[in-house]
């Protein structure tokens, strides 16, 4: 799956270890925030996968399915575990964070089987984007367990091939998928928009305050770069961006 390309030396927190960078009482507090974030949305992907399982239309895409809600809910669980080892309460981390993804996966719950790949594949790769760019700015311990729970699942080739297949089989599906995607991309970002600036720790730590050299500019690009990826991603579905 293509991710934007942040790679970028490192410096300040995010060249320390945990041990280091955690003496910042709000560094420390914007990590918990972001691992509550990810942990209840690796717990939310599980859900909706196990759900997507249901629509399958073969019981091959019914098992496929199952294998990477597994998946999500192993990564579910190295996220409290590392909640749990950092002294954070995981229940209280993930709280604050409930209700915005609740309402995302409500007010974008798919008709059909093929609008619920093209949700896994668009708007769980959307919020994946914006996390590696954060973790960027992370301490090492912590830059490694996110982008450890950011692997993919396998649900992004699987995606792939069973939309294009769809619009191959019957042309006009494409229109209707490409329209869904475009609204899924624009909730997932009003969504992780919300996400950071209810969080004031978590805020700071994206326009540069304990996060090294992560400026408003920044902010933009990085949401032109998760754009920029987003239509790549169209691409590889066989829909128009």
């Amino acid at each position: 799956m293509e991710t934007p390309d942040n790679a970028t030396a490192h410096t300040g927190i995010a060249a320390q270890d945990w041990a280091t960078a955690s003496a910042d009482p709000q560094y420390r507090a914007a990590v918990v925030d972001l691992l509550g974030a990810l942990a209840y949305g690796e717990l939310a992907a599980f859900e909706r996968l196990a759900e997507d399982a249901k629509l399958a239309p073969t019981l091959g895409d019914k098992a496929e399915l199952a294998k990477m809600a597994s998946a999500e809910f192993h990564h579910f669980e190295r996220l409290r575990d590392r909640l749990t080892a950092i002294d954070a309460e995981p229940t209280a981390a993930m709280e604050p964070f409930s209700k915005a993804l609740d309402d995302f996966h409500r007010q974008t719950a798919p008709s059909d089987w093929l609008e619920g790949l093209v949700k896994a594949y668009v708007g769980d790769s959307i919020a994946s984007d914006f996390y590696r760019e954060v973790a960027a700015r992370l301490d090492t311990d912590t830059r490694a367990l996110v982008l450890g729970v950011l692997d993919d699942t396998g649900h992004g080739n699987f995606a792939v091939e069973k939309v294009r297949a769809a619009i191959e089989a019957e042309p006009r599906v494409g229109g209707r998928l490409a329209l869904w995607a475009r609204r899924l991309m624009g909730e997932a970002l009003s969504q992780a928009q919300r996400v950071v600036a209810d969080r004031d720790a978590l805020s700071t730590m994206l326009v540069g305050g304990v996060a090294d050299g992560f400026d408003l500019a920044e902010v933009g690009r990085m949401f032109s770069r998760i754009t920029e990826a987003h239509t790549k991603r169209m691409a590889a579905l066989g829909l128009a961006a």
